[in-house]
C-alpha cells in the first residue's frame, strides 16, 4: 500500500554535460545525491562518476516513482537528454540549489 505524506524522487545524475547517466529513485533526494557525490553508490554510478544532479521530479506515492524510474531507464539516451534539457538546458548541477533551499527553509521561523 503506498504511503502518503511523503515525497519520493526520481532523479538523473550525470558525469557531465551529455555524459554518462544514472537514473534512480529515493525518498531522500539530498542524502542520495550526497552519496553519489562522495562515491558511496557501488557499481555503475561510482565507476562512471555520475555525481551531478541534472534532473529530478517529485512523486507523492512510492509506486508511481518506481514506475517512472523503470520507464525512464528503458528510454533511449536521446530521450533522456531531451528530458534533462527541457528543464536544465545547460546541465547545471542542481544539488547546491537544492541544499540551499532546504537550509533556508529550516532557518525560517516557525
Amino acid at each position: 500500500m503506498p504511503a502518503t505524506g511523503h515525497s519520493y524522487w526520481v532523479y538523473i545524475v550525470a558525469s557531465g554535460p551529455c555524459g554518462w547517466l544514472y537514473v534512480g529513485m529515493t525518498n531522500d533526494l539530498i542524502r542520495r545525491i550526497d552519496e553519489h557525490r562522495h562515491g558511496q553508490i557501488d557499481g555503475y554510478s561510482r565507476e562512471r562518476g555520475t555525481d551531478r544532479l541534472v534532473w529530478y521530479e517529485r512523486h507523492r506515492y512510492v509506486d508511481q516513482a518506481i514506475l517512472r524510474e523503470k520507464r525512464i531507464k528503458r528510454w533511449q539516451r536521446a530521450w533522456k537528454f531531451a528530458l534533462i534539457e527541457a528543464a536544465n538546458p545547460h546541465w547545471t548541477d542542481l544539488y547546491p540549489g537544492l541544499v540551499a533551499s532546504r537550509l533556508s527553509a529550516s532557518l525560517r521561523p516557525g
